[in-house]
């Protein structure tokens, strides 16, 4: 469930779909461990593309599931609501 928007760590985009950069400490923390995160696989891809590929794939639904989950709900916008 989406929080409130003063809580949210992340906000939705103004514009399009999706999450914009983190409005707290906490989505910054997450949004680094993120990027940590696939600099640290990159020592897949001695095994193999597919592997980080794969690695890659997780991380994001990860990030995914961490803003749908701390952020504003997402839904396509035209720029400023009236609601």
């Amino acid at each position: 469930m989406p929080l409130p928007k003063e809580t949210a760590w992340f906000p939705a985009k103004k514009y399009g779909f999706g999450w914009g950069v983190p409005r707290r400490w906490q989505g910054v923390f997450v949004l680094l461990g993120y990027v940590g995160t696939l600099i640290a696989g990159t020592r897949l891809i001695g095994k193999g593309p597919a592997y980080y590929l794969g690695f890659v794939i997780v991380a994001s639904v990860l990030l995914f599931l961490t803003c749908w989950w701390k952020g504003e709900r997402p839904r396509w916008r035209w720029g400023e609501d009236e609601r």
